[in-house]
């Protein structure tokens, strides 16, 4: 269930791209992540609030894995080394140890400082949406909107973040102009 406290217009996309969403249209553009209650919000939303803190240094860190990460989506066809360099930089935090136990195969997210978990976890989730389909990570067709999400549809035909809202304005918009031309 969302939390109450959580403004942003779309939720529920993989970690990396609901990290992206947490910058929305609005004049100036709405930010989740101005403070550290805003992180709090963002980490609850994510289920990451047993697991990460909520502080100054794990707000830092995710604000600079946004900032990769946006820069990577907005660069899609041509990712420059500088863009590339940084989720890297973010990467270089954590690892993935995998062992096998008496109770089978177990995966153990490791980074260097507790702070880094949620950006690294973000930046690693990212990685996994390049491999199953960088294709289908959109930005919203809505001309106004900056809202990012992961196509998965059958066609891959997806173009809006939200059907009933972004969909809904540009039929609006579509009809507007059908009756006031006639």
């Amino acid at each position: 269930m969302p939390d109450p406290r959580d403004p942003r217009p779309l939720i529920g996309e993989p970690l990396s791209l609901d990290l992206l969403n947490t910058r929305w249209r609005g004049t100036p553009v709405n930010d989740l992540l101005t403070d550290v209650a805003g992180y709090e919000i963002w980490l609850a939303s994510a289920g990451l609030t047993e697991r990460c803190p909520a502080d100054a240094a794990g707000l830092e860190a995710v604000r600079t894995t946004r900032s990769a990460i946006g820069e990577l989506v907005r660069a899609a066809e041509e990712q420059r080394p500088a863009e590339l360099a940084a989720l890297n930089e973010v990467l270089r935090h954590g690892r993935l140890r995998r062992e096998l136990t008496e109770a089978g195969p177990v995966e153990t997210v490791e980074v260097d400082s507790p702070e880094w978990l949620a950006a690294w976890l973000a930046a690693d989730d990212y990685l996994g949406l390049l491999r199953q389909g960088a294709h289908r990570i959109k930005a919203c067709a809505h001309p106004t909107c900056i809202l990012h999400f992961f196509d998965t549809s059958q066609n891959g035909r997806r173009r809006w973040c939200s059907m009933a809202v972004c969909g809904n304005r540009a039929k609006a918009a579509r009809h507007y102009d059908k009756v006031t031309t006639r």
